[in-house]
């Protein structure tokens, strides 16, 4: 097999990845991208900007309840899901191509396939083509966290909510985080009834408690019930739906849904890179880099965006910054 060599391989091709291999090529360095999935990683296919055109609907339905006998009369005014996931569509459909062409045009060879070390500076890539590369980049982004509960396979992720045909009637979110309070507002304002699971005291632990408390108060309005404190035990499919099994302070009940969805939080994207083969340390927060987003036991590998363990928030404009710095060193 063949070998061909770069001054930079990057694996994934989200925001941070196309950050970095742009700076890179533009300094004239040899640049190769590698991802599994359609370019263009999270932010653009997966989560903020198609979340944002979904979430556009809902806020027009809020907006105009707001104004309800204040001179406007929302009326019959609804959202057609399907269409709106259609309008998602025209724009997502069209970004793999787009981000690809724009990295061609810069120099930039492309290869799709999933990526695994071999050594400390070379990877294959689907076992047929053999990559080295002088630095190499991990900006392959997260994933839903693995949930060892039974059923737990009857879970869509939020990829899967976004791609849905139809919307349920009766939703359940399980995890308190940004993830399920963004779709649960969406998904409430298109009509369904929702619910969000959270196993702790208080949901969105990492931002203001005052704030969330408000945005708690608000999502009631908005129909949406709140459990704190309880434990997912179990899903089980069912004629009807699903059966949410759940613990609630020591008390088993459970609750009945035509959809669950997982937004319990999201680990590092990093298993099937083979990091042992390249030595490079981890854990589930990602690759364990140091202040300049350098492997701490591999100088050959960088990481950047949620695949790297920077302790801080796992949000694209930190990750777009954090690949612009791998990129500088």
């Amino acid at each position: 097999m063949t070998e061909a060599r770069y001054d930079l391989i990057v694996l994934g091709v989200g925001m941070a990845a196309v950050s970095a291999a742009k700076k890179c090529a533009a300094a004239g360095w040899s640049v190769a991208v590698v991802d599994p999935l359609p370019y263009g990683g999270t932010c653009a296919l997966r989560g903020c900007d198609p979340k944002k055109m979904l979430r556009r609907g809902a806020e027009i339905i809020n907006a105009a309840r707001l104004m309800q006998g204040k001179g406007i009369e929302p009326g019959g005014l609804t959202i057609d899901w399907a269409d709106l996931v259609a309008f998602k569509r025209s724009f997502t459909e069209k970004m793999p191509d787009k981000i690809e062409g724009g990295l061609d045009d810069d120099g930039i060879a492309t290869f799709h396939g999933q990526a695994r070390f071999i050594d400390e500076q070379s990877i294959d890539i689907d076992d047929d083509q053999r990559l080295a590369g002088n630095h190499i980049l991990i900006a392959t982004g997260a994933k839903p966290r693995p949930l060892d509960v039974p059923g737990a396979e009857h879970l869509i992720d939020s990829t899967q909510f976004m791609e849905l045909e139809e919307l349920p009637r009766r939703i359940v979110f399980v995890g308190g985080g940004y993830v399920s309070f963004e779709f649960a507002h969406i998904a409430a304002r298109a009509g369904s009834e929702v619910t969000i699971l959270d196993r702790g005291a208080r949901p969105l632990k990492g931002f203001d408690a005052d704030l969330v408390e408000k945005l708690v108060v608000r999502s009631e309005k908005a129909g949406i019930v709140l459990r704190r404190t309880t434990e997912l035990r179990a899903i089980c499919s069912s004629s009807k739906g699903y059966q949410v099994e759940v613990d609630l302070d020591g008390q088993a009940e459970t609750l009945s849904a035509d959809l669950v969805v997982h937004g319990a939080g999201r680990v590092a994207a990093i298993d099937d890179l083979d990091l042992a083969a390249a030595g490079v340390e981890a854990g589930k927060s990602g690759v364990a880099v140091n202040e300049y987003l350098q492997s701490r036991s591999n100088a050959k590998v960088y990481a950047a965006g949620d695949a790297a363990d920077t302790e801080g928030a796992p949000l694209t404009p930190v990750a777009v910054f954090e690949g612009k710095v791998a990129a500088a060193n």
